[in-house]
């Protein structure tokens, strides 16, 4: 057992951007199929608008711009997605190694759709790491930036709040985190960081350590 290990009752992962490399492949498709309908977003625009957040924020955010979306917007947005992680998704690289030495209990909490999610741990070889231990924002009054999601999956996995740690990779995750008393570890690791300080996006966050290599996970700062 790794020694840091022996601190927590249950860690939990997000997915996108922290165990698959999909947030860049998912905002370019929010991207292109937005652009069919009319409404132009840069790539760029679309990670700092919604990472980490769910499609209901998606949702609520051009409503409140006053652009009506079709009612098969959330549907294409899937249909283009899953053709996109089929053809290019990744495991982020190392994780594999990570999850195959824990220990702990650990689950995912993401705010994905749980098909999107089974479907990306499948795509990726990461399934049998997690079992059915998989909790999404369709579970909860509220997703990511508020803390129901953790509460909840800490709550199911019988582990205390104050023994849990969370590794994220966004603004929301970490607030979310924060805010249900948790431990929480930002990752900068994913390609959607390449050409932005994620380090100082995460610290300001509010996270309690930031790391970008997977092969760094219990790597003492």
């Amino acid at each position: 057992m790794e020694p840091g290990q022996r601190h927590f009752e249950l860690i939990i992962f997000d997915c996108d951007g922290v165990l698959v490399d999909s947030e860049v492949l998912s905002c370019r498709c929010l991207s292109d199929v937005l652009g069919t309908h009319g409404i132009r977003l840069e790539i760029a625009e679309a990670l700092d608008l919604f990472l980490g957040r769910n499609t209901g924020a998606v949702l609520e955010h051009y409503r409140g711009r006053g652009d009506a979306l079709p009612d098969r917007f959330l549907d294409d947005l899937r249909a283009s997605v899953r053709a996109s992680f089929d053809v290019s998704l990744q495991a982020i690289p190392g994780v594999e190694a990570v999850l195959a030495g824990l220990s702990t209990p650990h689950c995912v909490a993401s705010s994905s759709d749980l098909d999107r999610v089974a479907f990306s741990l499948a795509r990726t070889g990461l399934a049998s790491y997690f079992g059915d231990r998989l909790f999404t924002s369709q579970m909860v009054a509220r997703g990511k930036p508020a803390p129901d999601l953790f509460l909840y999956a800490a709550d199911r996995m019988r582990a205390a709040p104050a023994r849990t740690l969370v590794v994220e990779d966004s603004i929301s995750g970490v607030t979310a985190a924060k805010a249900a008393g948790m431990t929480v570890w930002g990752f900068t690791g994913g390609s959607h960081y390449e050409s932005r300080d994620g380090r100082a996006i995460l610290n300001a966050a509010g996270a309690d350590r930031v790391f970008a290599r997977m092969d760094d996970f219990w790597r003492e700062d």
